[in-house]
């Protein structure tokens, strides 16, 4: 009999690959299973790209399971390969401290911690790493793993073409030795990750295997990849941010609100908690209905992420914008000095909408830009000193420009 959690997550769309998904549903329907997230801490929030694993887990809380959520402060020191072209540059430790409690703030949006049974607990794999020499890990595991097999890895595969440094080449056993660990110290049996990480992930399967003869298992679930099939991700430069210093709730929001049509069902299904049934009758909805089912999604997204608050907030800003009323005040801001009167084209670079002076007079000319709620059709035109500037760019697109004291 299938399990009630898989039934859901495979009708949800979070299923991608199973080491062993029959022990796995044996395991789930025998009972309370421990089971582990990791992310290295490159970056003091998680994004839209870590989601899908992070609802996944959401849901594995939900159905009675313990979640095990690991911040990588040994692993981060390394840096991972995985769908890399190049190593990633160092962090300091204070760095890294730094982003692991931003990291923890974006798991506790969707990830209930505490004493309880199936409560949650963070852990980091620089507390048991450290303890490790150079001779002495090798001693431990260097028998364990074959260069041959490390060498099939796609992750590995791809970076050799571009010079990886042996500092990468050990990421995969480091991530192995974390499901040992965990397996000893919490009876942690499972591990979930990204499709990209699929191969640093089987390793700790087979360690486990090698070292304690014990079988655990590893669930992967597809990317998360935008409108261009590129994934969502910090270095890919596209992320959509999860704490609110960087990404507003409004431009959370916006963002799911802006989903491609041909993405609405997935996304429903994948950063919602709405019930199956509903989701079929809202991706049923087509033309201009669809936008009011991309009003529940980013409704109920921006709430998981931001609480009830927020999202209406950020919906009610939406509406007023768009409806060309006046209440902006949850809209994104920019301080800006403002001293004297300044050409449009410096103005909008300024405050970041365009990376060039050529981009912001190709959207003018496009009648793109609105300040203010004029639209500005002449490209040498001046923009006055003022409390409060209110900037569209395109349809979607607004900031208020603060002047700064």
């Amino acid at each position: 009999m299938q399990n009630e959690l898989l039934k859901e997550l495979e009708a949800r769309g979070f299923l991608n690959q199973a080491s062993n998904m029959a022990g796995l549903n044996d395991a789930l329907n025998a009972g309370k299973v421990v089971g582990y997230w990791g992310t290295d801490p490159t970056g003091d929030s998680l994004h839209v790209g870590h989601l899908a694993s992070l609802m996944l887990m959401r849901w594995f809380q939900k159905y009675g399971h313990k979640p095990i959520l690991l911040v990588g402060g040994a692993t981060g020191r390394i840096g991972d390969p995985s769908g890399r072209d190049k190593g990633r540059p160092m962090l300091t430790d204070e760095q890294i401290e730094r982003n692991c409690a931003g990291l923890r703030k974006s798991i506790s949006k969707f990830i209930k911690f505490g004493d309880g049974e199936n409560d949650a607990i963070m852990v980091d794999n620089y507390d048991w790493m450290k303890g490790y020499s150079h001779m002495g890990f090798l001693a431990d595991f260097g028998a364990d793993f074959t260069v041959p097999r490390m060498l099939s890895m796609e992750s590995v595969k791809r970076r050799l073409e571009n010079g990886m440094t042996f500092l990468e080449f050990n990421y995969m056993t480091f991530q192995a030795v974390d499901f040992l660990t965990l397996y000893k110290k919490y009876g942690c049996i499972l591990q979930f990750c990204g499709a990209d990480q699929w191969g640093n992930s089987v390793m700790g399967v087979e360690l486990v295997r090698k070292k304690l003869g014990k079988e655990v298992f590893v669930l992967s679930t597809s990317l998360i990849t935008d409108s261009k099939g590129e994934k969502i991700g910090k270095s890919a430069g596209n992320a959509v941010w999860v704490n609110e210093e960087k990404t507003s709730p409004y431009e959370y929001y916006q963002y799911f609100r802006n989903t491609p049509d041909d993405l609405v069902e997935r996304f429903l299904k994948i950063f919602t908690e709405i019930p199956l049934d509903e989701i079929e009758k809202l991706s049923k909805l087509q033309g201009a209905e669809l936008n009011e089912a991309k009003k529940i999604l980013a409704f109920a997204a921006t709430e998981l992420a931001h609480g009830r608050d927020a999202a209406q907030a950020a919906q009610d800003a939406a509406t007023a914008l768009f409806a060309g009323g006046a209440n902006a005040e949850n809209v994104p801001s920019f301080e800006l000095e403002m001293a004297e009167s300044v050409g449009v084209l410096d103005f909008l670079v300024s405050i970041k909408l365009f990376d060039s002076k050529s981009e912001a007079r190709r959207m003018i000319e496009q009648g793109g830009i609105q300040i203010d709620g004029k639209k500005i059709t002449d490209w040498k035109s001046i923009v006055e000193p003022a409390d409060e500037i209110l900037v569209q760019k395109g349809k979607k697109v607004f900031l208020r420009v603060i002047k700064k004291n």
